[in-house]
């Protein structure tokens, strides 16, 4: 391995996987290694052969369970149920809130909806990089419950430290996730692969190797070797050392570089219907919030179906995660579990949570944060968008226009 790389990249995770990606479109020569003979890492997708034996210790599922090869099991991550209102229309019809609360509620989307950072006329005397989300809040008189779901289930905060920052980060989320509402008309703002997640770094992957990416998999202890400066200077693997300028990794490469900030407790199960009260959906998100729960961090609940080739027909695959805050998965995500109905198998885990901490600038080594309990990416996307600003000294612009996107597609 005589040639140096520009950026040696270390696991295919999903974070590594995008930006092997966007590197190599960026023009840089990228080495992308990985310890394990598959794509994915710690956000591969196993069939049920494979997560049996991960969580059982053999190899043997029961066979009403369908065929091991139609499922797709996504591993790291993330009463009734309501549809929570996301503009002020859907806040008028609402059963989540009162009549004069809805009122209330009405008047706080449409200052939202009418929001432009540009114009001063519609910041209604606010300045949202100073005032904080609380204060806006309360110029609306909403309840706690409204706040609630407000926060947590469309501006996508996994607790209520938000309220005392800013208001600019939270308005600008909560627009997020009506101007997605309103982008496919499938009545949910979000959009999810068929074959399961694993299917998105395999996708980024494939980018890298189009735009000269080289990919080497099953290359045991991938070493990363510094110089006499402590900068790292390439990675050894086999007896041979490729070089390169900068390295890109996930914690477990460079474990005395990181620390344990916490511990994600989930669940995985099949079932052979979807989550009640869903109205039959196929798939669904559901964000418990931590004050309904008496909890510090909010839990998350994701369904996904044989619609969606993750199952076989008639079968439903649900996770539910959170930030551990005991020793006992099993108590902790309860209240989650039990919103699903009847369950018939349900595998539990709990894994560390790690950030960096080395100085890349000293060390030109870049570590992601290891997957948190969310189940909408908006996290993993940003800690990509970071990293990538590090690596190269620029801003990731990840906008696409998609009316011109599906135009273009149309005309050949």
């Amino acid at each position: 391995m005589d040639e140096e790389y520009d950026v040696i990249v270390l696991g295919t995770g999903l974070k590594e996987c995008i930006l092997s990606g966007v590197l190599s479109v960026d023009g840089l020569k990228v080495l992308h290694m990985d310890r394990n003979d598959y794509y994915g890492g710690e956000s591969t997708s196993l069939n049920l052969v494979q997560l049996w034996k991960h969580f059982k210790g053999d190899d043997k599922p029961p066979e009403n369970l369908g065929a091991s090869r139609d499922y797709n099991f996504m591993m790291a991550n993330g009463g009734l149920i309501y549809k929570v209102p996301a503009t002020d229309v859907e806040a008028l019809k609402s059963p989540l809130m009162g009549l004069f609360e809805k009122r209330r509620a009405r008047k706080f989307f449409i200052y939202v909806q009418d929001y432009d950072e540009n114009d001063p006329k519609s910041h209604e005397g606010m300045d949202l990089n100073k005032v904080t989300a609380r204060e806006v809040i309360s110029k609306y008189g909403l309840e706690d419950d409204t706040i609630d779901f407000i926060g947590h289930a469309l501006a996508l905060h996994k607790d209520d430290t938000y309220l005392d920052q800013p208001a600019i980060s939270f308005v600008k989320r909560m627009k997020l996730y009506a101007e997605s509402l309103a982008r496919f008309q499938g009545g949910s703002p979000y959009i999810y692969p068929l074959y399961g997640l694993g299917e998105l770094p395999q996708a980024f992957a494939r980018l890298s190797a189009v735009y000269g990416g080289t990919y080497m998999l099953n290359k045991p202890e991938c070493k990363v070797e510094f110089d006499a400066d402590g900068k790292a200077i390439g990675v050894t693997s086999e007896g041979e050392t490729a070089k390169c300028k900068k390295v890109v990794c996930d914690p477990s490469y460079l474990p005395d570089r990181v620390k344990k900030v916490g511990k994600v407790a989930r669940a995985i199960c099949i079932m052979s219907h979807p989550i009640p009260d869903t109205d039959k959906s196929h798939s669904a998100q559901v964000i418990l919030p931590q004050k309904q729960l008496g909890r510090k961090s909010d839990m998350y609940l994701f369904c996904c179906s044989y619609a969606h080739n993750v199952a076989p027909k008639g079968k439903y695959i649900a996770f539910v995660s959170a930030e551990a805050e005991t020793d006992n998965p099993e108590a902790e995500l309860k209240p989650g579990v039990d919103l699903l109905g009847a369950v018939e198998e349900i595998f539990y885990d709990t894994y560390d949570r790690y950030v960096p901490t080395n100085d890349h600038t000293a060390d030109n080594c870049f570590i992601s944060a290891s997957y948190d309990s969310t189940t909408h990416f908006e996290t993993t996307v940003n800690d990509v968008m970071e990293m990538y600003s590090k690596i190269t000294g620029k801003v990731l612009d990840l906008s696409v226009d998609l009316s011109a996107a599906s135009a273009s597609a149309e005309d050949e």
